[in-house]
């Protein structure tokens, strides 16, 4: 049959085409082979088989979302309960199957049970639901199904979306106040310059008082936003939008991803949690006998920033150079020389794996607290910015009264 595919290169180019094979499952075979990694496949529209696309299989849901995670994790978490008790597989599928709660999710777990039934290993069926089981998850299931280990490697996929989980929910919290503090400042200032200040400029025009410069530019941007609200409305609109389509391009998403490392705050913490992120993936796919130019790709396609993605490149190519994979993370401005020293104790030891996930706990727990402490020095930092904007736009209002009163007394 004829299937259609997406994947990444070694370069992490996307590669969309078409490939001759009897099953996904042997097309993405062969397409690994070549050094390529599939994340979604399907028949092709001239093809002759009516076996749906895994990225449309039912239950299906784009990558990511905390929701997702939660399903996942809890799966894993209880699918690895059962498995190391002794429940046959197909049985903890369908048990797991009575007890979920998420409709769509039930439905994935239906089909996975299904076409474990039909003779499919677990790793196999988890390729037909990409948009639920990313490529790191299905490798690590490949690989304790192949190397006998598949209760530990169970107990560890739990570990790591459970991490990954913990890590959006913390930085989800973490910015929830702040971001909330900047919508009602802005709804405050918004509402005072479009309904309170217009009660004063009748009193001003009444009083035919000069205006203070601040006063006047206040009443300039009110007068603004009452005549030409829709104008503005539709630029701002009409900006959000080009800026969101325009992040989805190559050189928007490049440009997203250098501010978000080099700002002057937020770039140390970002880069942070990448690095844990990697380091922890790296980790665990390390212990898991993951061949080394695999755990590169694989963790190169999860690491979320082009940056990042091109030294693990450099990394893939210093390995298939016969050179220490250390070498390659001696990069500073990406990687803290900590996380180098570890890879490189790691290599000299034999125990890379270990070191790994070693310093991603280290950085777990570093950059929890970093978040902690920037979100305890930025909530007031926000409620002093408000109250110093509302203090000038309520002190320029009341000026020109001031101003009165004072000629008023000098006068008498």
């Amino acid at each position: 049959m004829k299937l259609a595919y997406e994947a990444f290169d070694a370069a992490g180019t996307a590669v969309r085409d078409t490939i001759e094979a009897p099953t996904p499952e042997a097309a993405t075979d062969l397409l690994r082979d070549r050094g390529l990694f599939v994340t979604s496949i399907e028949t092709s529209r001239g093809g002759s088989s009516s076996d749906a696309t895994p990225a449309r299989k039912p239950g299906w849901r784009p990558t990511g979302g905390t929701a997702r995670l939660k399903s996942v994790a809890m799966f894993t978490r209880q699918l690895y309960v059962l498995v190391s008790t002794g429940t046959p597989l197909t049985e903890s599928l369908y048990a797991l199957e009575r007890q979920t709660r998420d409709p769509r999710f039930v439905e994935v777990i239906a089909d996975l049970r299904r076409r474990v039934e039909e003779g499919a290993t677990l790793s196999e069926a988890l390729r037909y639901h990409p948009g639920w089981f990313d490529t790191i998850y299905i490798s690590l299931v490949a690989a304790g199904e192949t190397g006998g280990k598949f209760e530990p490697i169970l107990n560890r996929l739990a570990s790591l979306v459970q991490k990954r989980l913990k890590t959006r929910q913390t930085i989800m919290g973490a910015m929830t106040y702040p971001i909330l503090l900047l919508g009602v400042s802005g709804v405050v200032l918004l509402l005072m310059l479009m309904f309170v200040l217009p009660r004063f400029a009748g009193l001003f025009e009444t009083l035919d008082v000069p205006l203070p410069p601040t006063t006047a530019m206040l009443m300039w941007v009110s007068n603004a936003l009452q005549n030409y609200w829709w104008l503005i409305g539709g630029v701002v609109i009409a900006a959000g939008v080009g800026l969101f389509y325009y992040l989805k391009t190559e050189g928007g998403r490049t440009m997203f991803d250098t501010v978000m490392v080099r700002l002057p705050i937020i770039g140390p913490i970002a880069r942070n949690f990448i690095v844990a992120r990697i380091v922890r993936l790296f980790g665990v796919l390390m212990d898991s006998y993951v061949p080394l130019l695999d755990v590169l790709a694989l963790t190169r396609d999860a690491a979320g920033n082009c940056h990042y993605r091109e030294l693990l490149t450099r990394a893939a190519d210093t390995v298939e150079r016969g050179e220490a994979i250390s070498s390659a993370f001696d990069d500073p401005a990406l990687v803290t020389p900590s996380v180098t020293e570890a890879i490189r104790s790691g290599e000299s030891t034999g125990r890379l794996g270990e070191m790994l996930l070693n310093m991603a706990e280290f950085l777990d727990e570093e950059n929890d607290v970093m978040l902690r402490a920037l979100t305890s020095i930025l909530e007031p930092v926000i409620l002093i910015v408000l109250g110093v904007l509302v203090g000038l736009v309520a002190l320029s209002m009341f000026m020109p009264l001031f101003d009165l009163t004072s000629m008023t007394g000098g006068g008498g």
